[in-house]
């Protein structure tokens, strides 16, 4: 009964949603206030109707109810009741009903935080939003139903979630990666509702910016959890391997970091309009792309939900109306678009426009080596693979450039900037990157070159975001008084760059300093690798709840003292008949030492492997103190204030600037 109750839920919700797309546009079109206020109800509406059939689909899970399809094939009665409730995320129809439950969180956080807007425009980004989702509601209902029964044959026990998916990593990556996904929905209806109604400006900017900057967080932390899972559940290397479904989440971050320059620049000098609005259609589309790609059963990827293409031509039905319909009217709109505020060829401007080039160019070098071999194959001409080496060779060539636009930048004015002036700073900056590039490196035997400029464009970058707060706030008690004037957004500014520069020094140490051993260890056995010495103390058996398995007893030396003990297990899943490497991490400051456990071999002796992973967790802290600095940019009060001004008309915020 529950199941029925939610399937009508969902209906329910579709049909608020349809109502939401077309009630508040024609309250509009003929200036209805009745008409423009049924927009937050209607989104109200639409997000409870959600929620209900959401938690009638997850306590389908807690209580076993597997007359459910979705959950007879996702779920077991022995699985802990945590992994039952992110088992709802776990398979095609269940991601798909959470995709659209976090649009109606989005849509109704809209609703309620919107109340300084305009009317019209309130009611036109709400529309939008209500026909992106009558869209998905609709291919959860037709092709997606996670509410469809077994009757009237069904199983005792579920065939249990996929054993990769039984992890913590599970419980957090997928809701914050959709989070940032989907957020990027209500900056595409802000840009698509301005471009409606003909008028982009600095209020726009202020709306705009806040959005933009909670949906980019959350895919930062989404990206940075599926690379911490995917480090510590798949052995990888903790940053980037070029799966097809991992670009399909970098490349919506890649443009969504470029549309926050693009927006500053917006706001404090009405310059960019028409790129800024081209990337705020382009962060969506992309976001729309990669769900594609990871639901529709055209790539093969640890990472993929579906093998049914046929649900996929839904997908690419609404990517094409969403991409085609908002360029057409880009394209229609663009002229009106015109900024008229002027600016040198050396200026803060220019600087972040190039920033921006840069970043735009790197997405599409991502677009198009995930989506070649794709397309190469569908023409019927072969198979073709494009990977790391191709990602990386591209990346090294943008990388130099983009980080010395990223450290000048700051350093640099508005309107207008004369590169002498500039000239003292940078060499010292340099100079300071340089020495300690030199003394951060010499401790490796072998200095690597590309792991050498690594760190001295990370270094480049933390110098001159040092250089940029002392140049223009001064030193003593007046400096501090001028430090302590700083906006949060200033401040969210800082913490953005020393986070990616915290991000490119891991990056670089542990690409090229990480070291691996393969080794065949009898008991009591000790091996050494990077001046680390590994005792293998033997395996015990292992039960969990429903698993069962093994773990081998590794102690750790260094220089004969004891430093780590560890505990590295391979678990056989019962129901599904696999078995899952677990391995055991002793994490540091400076490095990460792993190991994990192979087979036994003939004569008794087990295989292990055995990592040493220099400053890999800067990786990680990097791209938390990014998603940091961006909170602290979302609380900076001016944009609240501004918000608390725009009950009048857009017109009487046109000449207002930051």
């Amino acid at each position: 009964m529950l199941a029925e109750l939610g399937h009508f839920s969902l209906a329910l919700a579709f049909l608020m949603a349809v109502a939401l797309a077309i009630y508040p546009m024609w309250g509009v079109q003929r200036a209805s206030q009745t008409m423009m206020a049924l927009a937050r109800p209607l989104a109200t509406g639409m997000f409870l109707f959600t929620a209900i059939a959401y938690g009638a689909l997850t306590w389908a899970f807690v209580s076993n109810d597997f007359t459910l399809s979705y959950v007879a094939s996702n779920s077991n009665s022995a699985l802990p009741v945590y992994y039952r409730v992110t088992a709802v995320w776990g398979g095609h129809e269940g991601s798909f009903l959470l995709w659209v439950f976090v649009l109606s969180c989005w849509t109704v956080a809209v609703a309620r935080f919107s109340r300084a807007m305009p009317q019209p425009m309130v009611a036109r980004v709400l529309a939008i939003l209500g026909l992106i989702a009558a869209s998905f509601y609709l291919y959860v209902l037709t092709a997606s139903n996670p509410f469809e029964r077994l009757l009237p044959f069904y199983p005792v026990d579920g065939r249990d979630l996929n054993p990769l998916l039984q992890d913590i990593g599970m419980i957090m990556h997928p809701p914050m990666l959709y989070m940032g996904y989907v957020g990027f929905s209500v900056v595409f209806a802000l840009a698509i509702a301005a471009l409606i109604n003909g008028r982009l400006d600095a209020a726009w900017a202020r709306w705009a910016r806040p959005w933009t900057l909670a949906a980019w967080v959350f895919l930062t932390i989404g990206i940075m959890l599926g690379s911490w899972w995917a480090y510590y559940e798949l052995g990888w290397g903790g940053w980037w391997f070029w799966d097809p479904v991992e670009n399909a989440s970098f490349m919506p971050w890649l443009a969504g970091t470029a549309l926050l320059h693009s927006l500053a620049v917006t706001e404090k000098r009405k310059l960019f309009k028409s790129w800024t609005v081209l990337l705020a259609i382009a962060a969506f589309s992309l976001s729309l792309l990669g769900t594609f790609l990871v639901r529709s059963g055209v790539i093969v990827s640890v990472h993929a939900f579906a093998s049914d293409p046929t649900r996929g031509l839904f997908i690419l039905g609404i990517l094409a109306v969403t991409i085609g319909g908002s360029l057409l009217l880009f394209a229609l709109r663009a002229a009106g678009l015109r900024s008229l505020a002027n600016y040198q060829p050396v200026s803060r401007e220019v600087m972040l426009m190039g920033n921006n080039l840069f970043l735009s160019a790197a997405t599409l070098v991502v677009l198009l080596g995930t989506l070649l071999p794709l397309v190469h194959k569908e023409l019927g001409l072969g198979s073709i693979s494009i990977g790391a080496p191709f990602f990386n060779q591209m990346f090294s060539y943008l990388i130099g450039p983009f980080v010395a636009l990223l450290a000048i930048g700051p350093l640099s004015r508005w309107k207008n900037q004369s590169l002498l002036a500039l000239r003292g700073q940078i060499i010292t900056g340099l100079l300071i990157a340089a020495v300690g590039s030199l003394l951060i490196n010499w401790q490796y035997s072998g200095i690597e070159a590309w792991a050498l400029v690594g760190t001295l464009l990370a270094l480049w970058i933390g110098v001159s975001t040092v250089q940029e707060i002392v140049s223009r706030h001064g030193d003593g008690q007046a400096g501090m008084q001028s430090l302590k004037r700083l906006t949060p957004s200033h401040w969210g500014m800082v913490l953005g760059h020393i986070g990616f520069a915290v991000t490119l020094m891991g990056i670089a140490l542990t690409s090229h300093y990480s070291v691996e051993k393969d080794v065949r260890m009898a008991v009591g056995e000790r091996t050494e690798l990077a001046g680390y010495q590994f005792e293998f103390n033997g395996v015990t058996s292992l039960q969990g709840p429903n698993y069962r398995g093994q773990q081998a007893l590794v102690d750790i030396y260094q220089d004969g003292e004891h430093i780590a003990h560890l505990r590295a297990e391979k678990r056989f899943y019962q129901v599904q008949r696999n078995m899952m490497t677990e391995a055991a991490i002793d994490g540091g400051f400076t490095r990460d030492l792993y190991v994990a456990l192979g087979e036994q071999l003939s004569n008794g002796d087990w295989g292990l492997r055995l990592y040493v992973k220099p400053f890999v967790r800067w990786i990680w802290a990097g791209a938390l103190l990014m998603a940091l600095g961006g909170i602290m940019s979302m609380l900076d009060k001016r944009y609240r204030l501004a918000q608390a001004k725009t009950n009048a008309p857009v017109e009487q915020l046109q000449g207002q600037t930051v």
